[in-house]
């Protein structure tokens, strides 16, 4: 396997989108594979070139205990894939979403060593306000911090850092809330700028649909199951940021590699999903910030551990979740070991 493989990791219950025929068609002569998850709504005679899709059957063989207790109709189920990729000796794991399509910038390849510019902020950021003049921010950030001129502090100088997650912006639908979705316009296209990277203590929600991950922060990406489907991929993000930090890494963002064709939302039904976000990300934050996490990859169980099992304590992801999370855990050192 080349040394520079990647993989694209996508649930779908649909038939092949126009999206992922895009990927499809763009993977060739790029050392990239795309592993698509299935789940019990996805159709059963699903097919698409390039693609390696697995049903529910298919999942339960590869990881018979985590497959059988990971819940099903569920976007979690993206989990699956992360380990196909992993335990395959992907060096590089490309997260997104059935209705994003690449540009043809997608494809060209990124160093886990970022030049941008570095921002430094105790606090929230809004990330998109340094691609975009428009009144916009990522789902997730805290309502409180919309209007706020400290959530988009001056970038400081051009540095380089490792930043083993890189978050891509989409235009036309990017990644909002229901709030802005239900008030302001779309569609909306950022600007081409310089990265940015956000310093240690520097919080801002990223998300599933465009998203880079190095081998170091693979056992990062797993995403919550006993939470709101609109917040799995969000509170992921703070514990991965909060365990980066100890490790001296960065979040950076990148301006727009894929546009969004979205699927059918229930705009309504997505505000209600995300009310738990907005009444708990800052004590989220807060909470997260608060633990003593140790540096090392090897420490990155424990420190998993700790922060969801903090997060359980505070009552907002559900007690079932830590048999998962452990079941997770045992899966990610067994191919980490063997790879």
């Amino acid at each position: 396997m080349s040394e520079n493989r990647s993989a694209i990791v996508v649930t779908s219950i649909n038939h092949p989108t126009f999206c992922l025929k895009e990927f499809s068609s763009g993977v060739e002569g790029h050392h990239t594979d795309i592993i698509i998850i299935g789940d019990r709504k996805s159709p059963e005679n699903f097919y698409l070139k390039n693609c390696n899709f697995l049903s529910l059957s298919d999942q339960e063989k590869q990881f018979p205990r985590f497959s059988n207790i990971l819940p099903v109709n569920s976007y979690a189920r993206k989990n699956i894939g992360y380990l196909v990729a992993l335990k395959s000796g992907i060096n590089r794991i490309i997260d997104t979403d059935d209705d994003n399509a690449p540009y043809s910038n997608f494809w060209v390849p990124r160093s886990k060593i970022v030049s941008g510019r570095l921002v430094e902020r105790d606090g929230w950021v809004n990330a998109y306000a340094y691609f975009s003049d428009a009144l916009i921010w990522p789902r997730g950030l805290p309502l409180d911090q919309i209007r706020s001129p400290d959530a988009a502090p001056p970038a400081g100088n051009t540095v380089e850092h490792v930043c083993p997650v890189q978050q891509g912006l989409a235009d036309d639908n990017p990644d909002v809330d229901a709030v802005y979705r239900l008030i302001l316009p779309l569609p909306i296209k950022f600007r081409n700028e310089k990265d940015i990277i956000l310093s240690p203590g520097s919080w801002c929600p990223f998300n599933s649909q465009n998203t880079h991950w190095w081998p170091e922060a693979f056992p990062l990406m797993y995403l919550p199951s006993y939470c709101s489907f609109r917040m799995t991929d969000i509170w992921r993000s703070f514990v991965a940021q909060r365990i980066l930090w100890a490790n001296n890494w960065s979040l950076s963002f990148h301006s727009s590699t894929v546009y969004q064709d979205r699927n059918e939302h229930n705009l309504i039904r997505d505000f209600e999903q995300e009310v738990s976000g907005y009444i708990n990300n800052n004590r989220i934050a807060e909470t997260l910030s608060a633990l003593d996490i140790h540096p090392g990859i090897e420490n990155h169980g424990d420190n998993l551990r700790k922060c969801y099992s903090s997060l359980v304590k505070i009552g907002v992801i559900e007690q079932q979740e830590l048999p998962l999370l452990d079941a997770w855990i045992e899966e990610v050192e067994r191919h980490t070991s063997s790879s």
